[in-house]
Order: C-alpha cells, then sequence, then structure tokens
C-alpha cells in the first residue's frame, strides 16, 4: 500500500487533507507540531482528529527561541475585525511551513512514504507567503535535490490538494467525505469557544456561511460553554 504523511494541525484545512489523503488509498501517519504555538487546543483537536481516522499520529515538540510571531509571543496581540488582514499578518510565523515540511521529508523518507500532505490554501487565506503555489513547486525541486530517493529518481512529492479551493468549496468536499469538523479548532485563541474576530475565525465562519452548512464545532463550544456556567 502507497503510504503518506499528513500535516494534522487540527484545523479545517488539515483534517480535510488527511481525509483527501485516505480516499485515494493512502496508509497515512499524521505529524503534528507542539512549536510553542499559544494554546493546545489545536494539539487536542488534532489528536481527536487522528484517533477518528483510524491514523497513527506523532506530536512532535520543536521551539522557535526567536518567536517573531503574535502565535507565539504573548506580548503580541493577535489582530480582530471582521476583515482579513491586509498583507501578511502578524500571525504569520517566519519560514513555518518551511521547517515543518522539512522534518515532514526526513520522516517521510525514513518511512518508505511517496507523498507529504498539507493544507495549504492560496484562495481564501491571510496572505502567508508559504501558503502560495510557488512555495509548493520550489519544496518540491529541494526535495528531488536533498533527499536519497530524489537522486534516485524516486522523489517524496508534496501534494496540496487544497490549495486552489475556496474555503467553502474545501468544506463542501470534507462533508462529502465524513471529516469530523465538530472536532476540529480554528480559532487563534484558546478560550472555550472560538472568538469570532481573528481572521482564521472569520474565514472559517464566512466558509460554512458560503456552503450553506452549519459549522458543528460552534454548536459544540456552545454546549461545553452552557455546561461550564451551569
Amino acid at each position: 500500500m502507497k503510504k503518506a504523511v499528513v500535516l494534522l494541525s487540527g484545523g479545517l484545512d488539515s483534517a480535510t487533507t488527511l481525509y483527501i489523503a485516505k480516499s485515494r488509498g493512502y496508509k497515512v501517519n499524521c505529524l503534528v507540531f507542539d512549536y510553542g504555538q499559544r494554546h493546545r487546543r489545536e494539539i487536542e483537536a488534532a489528536k481527536k482528529i487522528a484517533r477518528l481516522a483510524l491514523c497513527p499520529l506523532e506530536v512532535l515538540k520543536i521551539n522557535f527561541p526567536w518567536q517573531g510571531s503574535s502565535l507565539l509571543d504573548h506580548k503580541m496581540s493577535i489582530p480582530w475585525g471582521k476583515k482579513i488582514s491586509k498583507g501578511i499578518p502578524s500571525t504569520y510565523v517566519p519560514a513555518r511551513n518551511t521547517v515543518f515540511l522539512s522534518f515532514a521529508l526526513s520522516c517521510a523518507e525514513v518511512a518508505g512514504a511517496s507523498t507529504i500532505f498539507i493544507g495549504a490554501n492560496a484562495l481564501d487565506y491571510s496572505g502567508y507567503p508559504d501558503c502560495r503555489p510557488g512555495f509548493y513547486h520550489a519544496f518540491n525541486r529541494l526535495s528531488e535535490v536533498a533527499t536519497k530517493c530524489g537522486l534516485e529518481k524516486k522523489p517524496i512529492k508534496v501534494e496540496t490538494p487544497l490549495i486552489n479551493l475556496k474555503k467553502s468549496e474545501i468544506i463542501t468536499l470534507g462533508l462529502k467525505l465524513g471529516v469530523p469538523y465538530k472536532a476540529t479548532w480554528s480559532c487563534y485563541e484558546g478560550g472555550s469557544r472560538p472568538c469570532g474576530r481573528c481572521d482564521s475565525c472569520i474565514l472559517r465562519e464566512k466558509g460554512f456561511s458560503e456552503a450553506n452548512a452549519e459549522d458543528p464545532a460552534l454548536s459544540a463550544t456552545k454546549s461545553m460553554a452552557d455546561v461550564a456556567t451551569k
């Protein structure tokens, strides 16, 4: 059976990507990064999604000691508003996907996996440079020249199945595949309920609205909040 490594963050896009890889017949290993982000909600979400998908998961702890992002530095504020930030927002973690994919490439080569899946998206996204097609074309070229299997003409390929899809299209596809969106977490904050004001929450709300679907994660967190106040 063909093998793949899926980068799983616990969010909507990576969960959909995991189910796409499974639908294509891959035996999947999930790789989750604990990189000092503001909260652990997304890590716990990733663990639950992997369990529901019946896929093994490895949490890799790394560190960005220089920080440089509001997702890492608690002294920096998460940008809030009802419109997506213009330019590259403070939530951008410098070279994060380059770092993640480098680990994934090493993992995939050892595991004998032919493919790495990542849920990058270049349409409904926050403008991160490492979510654009050109970056992945360049990384695939790197894979060809930087690995033993690449030199043997069997390079590991990075697949970005969501790269040209709107958020609503991702959600529609995910619902068909049975993605457990109730278990996902997208908010940059780590409270009991999504803040509804950060870029990630805005994009998620817009996606479910345009897909004419209810976000099951909102009803789930609302129920949890109601129980906590009783």
